[in-house]
């Protein structure tokens, strides 16, 4: 088949969605298929330009987007979906693809409208919740574990304000916008020819959050992660630090539960560092919480691929804190793959890579998640057998030699109904 992968983020700077994408894209490569992969630069200036990252020649396509609030996200949505669609119409023409496959916000709805103008198959992976949030993480308090129920104007209006903070009032006239924005895409995504919900819950919830989307075809795949090779870098790392130490690896925002971050290490009484390997909007307040604390805690800042897997490789525990509904968290099941012993909030797909006590410890509440670290902490045999059964579970469901064929296969389907 030759396919064409429309992609928000692609290595060697991403997040989890980028290499999920990269890992899918090597996978089908891999299996004998020929991958065209575009990622819309939003924010580059206007046009087309190629970068080679591994054996990939990625196509980027520039668009504008000024930086105001709402202004750019109208230019990252409905002005690029109309200049993107059009130039995947083209490619497609001249790449005689087979089928596309969206990736992401910025990138599903223009896939699924160039293939359909060329009459092939249009699938879409969907990875957290924005074809249901306008924010895409269901956050709608400045803390709490309670996610939004629903984007009605009354919880539009109560969202913007831990987004917008004290300007909240300002952007109250853009509701209307919001809510605008949020039903396009869930039409447009729901005439996908089939949509990909990496876990469990997302695909329940896209169903019950959207009557456009549950209308569709969704098919529950998860994210792949080429587990041989993440073994190879561990194997060949050595620890970035003597001694032992806890682990966060991930952005340093709301939904992620970074905030309760300082008040867990001190309730589990944790006798070695925590490590935070990550960047984002929230790292000033961490780091003043803190400096206040009596508990080692160090920043590291982003890190790259490989300096993630020997932060993970040799960490004693991971630390999970999220409070947003994760949607399939790739930190999590490189952790798992690596046998690391996991401490994590039991929120959206979690339950997808750690079963508890098998591969794992899931808490309700950031009181039960520090007690659980301290358990770890505490039992090096249950780290142990944990640790085992993680790695066995992990390379059982999301090696990418267990994943790409799920994809491939219903490639194939889709391709026999259209024909």
């Amino acid at each position: 088949m030759r396919i064409l992968l429309a992609t928000d983020a692609f290595p060697p700077i991403c997040g989890g969605s980028g290499w999920s994408t990269y890992e899918l894209a090597r996978g089908l490569r891999t299996r004998g298929h020929d991958v065209v992969v575009v990622q819309p630069r939003p924010g580059v200036s206007q046009g087309t330009r190629t970068r080679a990252y591994s054996e990939f020649e990625v196509i980027e396509f520039g668009a504008p987007a000024p930086p105001v609030p709402y202004l750019r996200n109208y230019f990252k949505n409905e002005k690029l979906y109309a200049d993107l669609s059009d130039f995947l119409t083209g490619l497609i023409a001249r790449e005689r693809i087979d089928i596309v496959h969206g990736q992401h916000v910025m990138t599903s709805i223009p896939a699924i409208r160039a293939a359909h103008r060329a009459s092939i198959p249009a699938v879409c992976t969907v990875r957290d919740y924005w074809p249901v949030c306008y924010w895409s993480d269901l956050i709608h308090t400045s803390d709490g574990m309670a996610l939004c129920p629903g984007c009605s104007a009354s919880m539009m209006t109560r969202c913007v304000k831990p987004h917008a903070h004290a300007l909240w009032p300002l952007t109250l006239p853009m509701i209307p916008y919001m809510r605008a924005n949020l039903a396009r895409k869930q039409q447009g995504l729901g005439e996908a020819d089939a949509i990909v919900a990496v876990s469990s819950t997302i695909a329940s919830d896209l169903r019950k959050r959207s009557p456009d989307i549950a209308a569709a075809r969704m098919e529950t795949i998860p994210n792949a992660v080429h587990i041989e090779a993440l073994r190879g870098v561990a194997a060949a790392t050595a620890s970035p630090m003597t001694g032992p130490y806890a682990l966060y690896l991930g952005k340093l925002a709301p939904n992620k539960g970074t905030t309760h971050l300082v008040r867990i290490v001190e309730r589990a009484n944790l006798d070695c560092p925590l490590i935070v390997a990550g960047d984002g909007p929230e790292r000033a307040k961490i780091q003043n919480d803190a400096a206040q604390s009596s508990r080692d805690i160090r920043f590291v800042g982003w890190v790259d691929q490989r300096s993630a897997t020997a932060w993970m490789a040799h960490a004693s525990v991971l630390v999970f804190p999220s409070r947003g509904p994760e949607s399939l968290s790739r930190v999590l099941i490189e952790a798992s793959a690596l046998g690391v012993p996991i401490a994590a909030m039991n929120t959206g797909g979690t339950p997808d890579v750690i079963v508890h006590d098998r591969t794992g410890l899931l808490s309700e509440s950031p009181e039960n998640l520090a007690d659980d670290i301290r358990r770890l902490r505490d039992d090096e045999a249950l780290r142990a057998r944990l640790g085992s059964q993680a790695r066995i579970d992990a390379a059982s469901k999301f090696d990418t030699s267990i994943v790409v064929p799920q994809i491939e296969r219903l490639y194939v389907e889709l391709l026999g109904k259209r024909r």
